[in-house]
């Protein structure tokens, strides 16, 4: 019932936001400076964002370092940034960065799929490698993090077993010690409802805590799909005097998905003529009475610090994960010869993950005569177990794809097969050392893994060396070309072969890449105006690369490709002026190539969901003095060139498509009230089809209102 309305309420967020983006445009001559030219002091200041624009990241190096001094590039989206564009996923927050791809699959609710410089980022929580099972990420809630810190290139030299292509690491809420919060309802298009509170103070001069929590119930662009999450994350931060400080973390989040089909469309009828018409967008090939996904996990640890002296600082994290997965899934398997009447498979999986992981490290900082050094010597271990079986029933059921008849009687298939059954320990020493010599920064990383893997009774010892070299001058102007040298090291997840129905372990996969580029932190611009920009130029090569497999009766199959090369260029800047203007914008090249393939088809041909060109843009003005004072607007617009969904395979490209969001804010006293629209423009188009009956939508407009109370100085 809810895809009814969807038209009227389309309709009339897209009139106010269009008004609101036509007034911020006409506002122009009023973002150049504060109303009063003759001083830096904003007269009423009814906003702000102090943390908009990055300066610093923990990620990147593990310490305390400039991302002006750290010879990588680097995203960090803040919580300012998230609050501001009214994002709610990871996989929309990547929206307006370079070399990062969100929403692969269109609108799923379970996951955040991305692609970073071509390759399947693996997440992390506080530094720690996430409880990653069949897929690289675990779908953790954005409104529970601080800040995403996305790392291009090769991160193994600190992290370890990861691929070329970089990392995302999720840094929750930490407890503040002045007492602040907020609590917001949210309503949207399709009958959606989102509740979230968060509030943060001290306990004691020894005791500051946090609590942020959200309740989600919403419906989708999807007939009979609707979606439930339940998200609590309590921490505690206890102060053992000035130098030792220790942080428990804890996350819990419930995932209910009913009815999902998960896509799988024919082609016919979405990219190709069918003889009776259109797909329906809301089409669901699936069985809402039947389908369903369900996951609960949980996090649970601490960050630890304590300072021997101003020379000297120890510090450990520790993270326990669980995730438990269970799906029941009947989904499209193909159109027959009638162009209407789609096969149905069954598939059922379950999935358990848990893993304990230890990162210990001491930083030192010493002189050389006339070098600063900033050492970092490390140590981290990993205890993971996966196991997940699934059941598989061909072709099991029909459905009309143009007048589906749902409530079919569905028997589900034991899960007789194993998917994974396995267990792994890692462990990893490190050493970094960053060495100033007046402008110039020189950083020297390198790292030894070893690595014990069990699949199903089959054992596979790894130990692999990989490093990186950096070197930055950073100019008195705030400009600092850097270049760097760095490599890679992923053991490959163990892989169901079909004709067999034995698992394999496959090759463990090797990167290599070289990076150039300039950044600038805007140092020596007025009080008021804040801005990080970088450029970078990267060339990079893996072996032994897995994707997905093709045949789209096996959801989970993989192949490993061989050989595969990339190479881009990226810019990104951020800004925000005199608390009124806030800027995003980004621009990537890519150019990808599979060298080597088990599969002659694929060579020559670019790698899975890897544009050519990715451009965005977006700006947010803010009223904050006079009649008008609390009022904003956002625009942006983002483009992503067409892309191939199974290179070698299938050579149909994804068509190119250009996106559109908006917003408007009214703040006045601790009130906020915000409507965002997200695709404003209701455009459909279909994100990826990896084969004739393999189709997913992309994410049609999605318009909420929000109204957010603040309390406290302290959020």
């Amino acid at each position: 019932m809810a895809h009814r309305t969807h038209g009227a309420t389309a309709r009339a967020f897209k009139a106010l936001l269009l008004g609101g983006a036509a007034a911020a445009c006409m506002s122009g001559a009023a973002i150049a400076q504060p109303a009063d030219s003759s001083s830096d002091k904003v007269e009423k200041v009814v906003v702000t964002a102090p943390r908009y624009v990055p300066q610093r990241t923990p990620g990147a190096t593990k310490t305390d370092t400039p991302l002006v001094e750290t010879p990588q590039s680097v995203t960090v989206i803040d919580r300012d940034q998230m609050d501001v564009l009214g994002w709610t996923s990871v996989d929309q927050a990547v929206r307006y960065s370079a070399g990062v791809i969100g929403e692969n699959f269109g609108p799923d609710q379970r996951y955040d799929w991305l692609t970073l410089r071509g390759f399947y980022p693996i997440q992390y929580v506080d530094g720690l490698q996430a409880p990653i099972g069949s897929t690289a990420n675990i779908g953790l809630d954005l409104f529970g993090l601080e800040l995403v810190e996305i790392l291009k290139g090769p991160a193994s030299g600190l992290y370890g077993t990861t691929p070329p292509g970089g990392i995302v690491n999720m840094v929750s809420r930490r407890p503040g010690d002045v007492f602040g919060g907020s609590v917001s309802a949210m309503y949207g298009n399709n009958d959606s409802w989102q509740f979230t509170g968060d509030v943060t103070g001290p306990l004691s001069d020894m005791l500051d805590y946090r609590l942020t929590g959200l309740y989600r119930d919403k419906g989708t662009q999807i007939d009979g799909v609707n979606v439930e999450r339940t998200y609590v994350a309590p921490a505690l931060t206890m102060k053992f005097g000035p130098a030792t400080q220790l942080t428990l973390l804890s996350y819990y989040q419930d995932d209910d998905v009913q009815g999902d089909g998960g896509g799988f469309l024919p082609a016919s009828g979405l990219t190709k003529p069918n003889p009776f018409g259109q797909i329906p967008w809301s089409r669901n090939l699936g069985e809402p009475g039947y389908n369903r996904f369900q996951r609960e996990q949980y996090g649970v640890g601490y960050d630890f610090a304590h300072e021997f002296s101003d020379m000297l600082i120890l510090r450990q994290n520790m993270k326990y994960f669980s995730a438990d997965t269970d799906i029941l899934q009947v989904y499209g398997a193909g159109l027959q010869a009638d162009n209407r009447t789609v096969n149905r498979n069954n598939f059922p999986f379950k999935e358990e993950v848990t893993s304990l992981n230890f990162d210990t490290r001491l930083e030192g900082h010493f002189d050389t005569g006339g070098l600063a050094h900033y050492l970092l010597v490390g140590f981290d271990y990993r205890d993971f177990e996966n196991g997940s079986k699934f059941g598989f029933a061909f072709w099991q059921t029909t459905i009309d794809l143009f007048n589906p008849v749902y409530g079919q009687p569905i028997v589900t298939p034991p899960l007789s097969f194993t998917f994974l059954d396995q267990q792994e320990q890692q462990t990893g020493l490190y050493v970094q050392d960053q060495i100033k010599a007046g402008s110039w920064i020189f950083t020297l990383t390198g790292r030894q893994d070893w690595l014990d893997t069990t699949n199903a009774g089959v054992a596979q010892d790894l130990s692999e060396f990989t490093y990186r070299v950096g070197l930055n001058y950073v100019f008195d102007s705030g400009f600092a070309p850097y270049v760097a040298y760095a490599t890679s090291f992923q053991p490959t997840k163990p892989g169901f072969d079909f004709v067999t129905s034995t698992n394999v372990l496959l090759d463990p996969s090797t990167g290599k890449q070289f990076e150039a580029g300039v950044k600038w932190d805007g140092r020596g611009l007025p009080k008021g105006v804040n801005v990080f920009a970088s450029a970078a130029y990267y060339s990079l090569t893996q072996d032994n690369v897995v994707s997905p497999g093709p045949d789209v009766r096996y959801p989970f199959g993989i192949t490993q490709v061989g050989e595969v090369e990339v190479q881009g260029l990226e810019l990104e800047a951020v800004a925000r002026f005199y608390e009124r203007l806030s800027f995003n914008a980004s621009y990537s090249y890519t150019d990808s190539e599979i060298v080597n393939s088990s599969a002659p088809s694929q060579i020559g041909k670019p790698m899975a969901m890897v544009p050519d060109h990715k451009a965005s843009i977006f700006a947010d003005y803010t009223w904050q003095d006079g009649p008008l004072a609390g009022l904003g607007f956002g625009f942006g617009v983002r483009y992503v060139s067409e892309t191939l969904g199974a290179p070698g395979f299938y050579d149909e490209p994804n068509e190119a498509v250009t996106l559109a969001d908006g917003s408007i804010h009214y703040d006045f006293a601790d009130w906020r009230i915000q409507l965002n629209g997200n695709n404003l423009f209701d455009k459909e188009y279909v994100a990826r089809c990896n084969s004739d009956s393999e189709c997913y939508l992309g994410t049609k407009g999605v318009y909420t209102v929000t109204v957010t109370k603040s309390f406290g100085a302290g959020s």
